[in-house]
């Protein structure tokens, strides 16, 4: 065999070699395609393939992180707020995602854009802004059920941030105020009606009881002489006053005829 073609063969093998040789790494799969026809995914490692008889395309099995540009939506009750979120997905099945779907991160994209506002269509603003958990899991079941057959599964979606109208937030500070209005108000009828009823058993104890006043104008007595003041007072007994009344009752004063 002459130099001329031993040469022509080793070059050959040269150009044909690497194509044959494929390395997929641990994060990747390698979807094989038989003249046209579906092999299956290998890898991770070194295998071979047929030149120009066998096509690979690369399939990478790591986590995705998709922001979800912000969607203007109008929310059950009428108010208008944009809102954007965070989708975490995956490639499970390298030869649906390759066989079933042309793009499949930009078709979990546009999904969760269309679920976005639909769902959130469909709640009210109160339940936006305070169950914002449970909207995240329904988020994160639509999506998954819609990407399921393309191969990918959707792990969690958060919604991050909900802008409102200027007047919108002035109208919410007010109605928060007047809640908490409400409430002070609320607390101090209920403390004036539970000091009412003290007072109400105060004085129904001290109408069975006369002394019971007098003790407690002692008492008071005591606490004003505790303080630096000139002021003495003397109480007059209850008892005394009472028999004055029946005194005037009994001898009433008699006015002299006129001359």
């Amino acid at each position: 065999m002459s130099p001329i073609i031993i040469g022509v063969i080793i070059l050959f093998v040269l150009i044909i070699l690497p194509m044959a040789i494929k390395i997929v790494t641990e994060y990747e799969r390698g979807v094989i395609f038989r003249l046209g026809r579906l092999i299956g995914a290998k890898g991770p490692g070194l295998f071979l393939i047929i030149p120009f008889i066998d096509r690979m395309v690369k399939v990478d099995l790591r986590v995705v992180t998709m922001d979800v540009p912000s969607q203007e939506v109008i929310t059950k009750d009428n108010v208008t707020v944009r809102v954007n979120a965070v989708v975490y997905f995956r490639v499970v099945d390298p030869e649906a995602s390759v066989v079933k779907v042309l793009d499949h991160i930009r078709a979990t994209s546009q999904i969760s854009q269309t679920t976005l506002r639909n769902v959130l269509g469909q709640s009210e603003l109160d339940e936006l802004l305070s169950q914002r958990e449970k909207l995240n899991q329904m988020l994160q079941r639509i999506i998954d059920e819609h990407t399921d057959p393309w191969g990918v599964k959707v792990s969690t979606v958060e919604i991050k941030e909900v802008e409102l109208a200027e007047e919108m937030k002035r109208s919410m500070a007010r109605q928060a105020e007047a809640e908490r209005e409400r409430r002070a108000k609320i607390i101090h009828a209920e403390g004036e009606l539970q000091a009412s009823e003290k007072l109400a058993q105060a004085a129904h104890i001290i109408g069975r009881e006369p002394a019971a006043i007098q003790l407690r104008f002692l008492s008071t007595l005591t606490e004003i002489a505790a303080e630096k003041n000139s002021t003495t007072l003397f109480p007059i007994p209850i008892e005394f006053l009472r028999a004055l009344d029946a005194y005037a009752a009994e001898h009433p004063i008699k006015k002299e005829a006129s001359e």
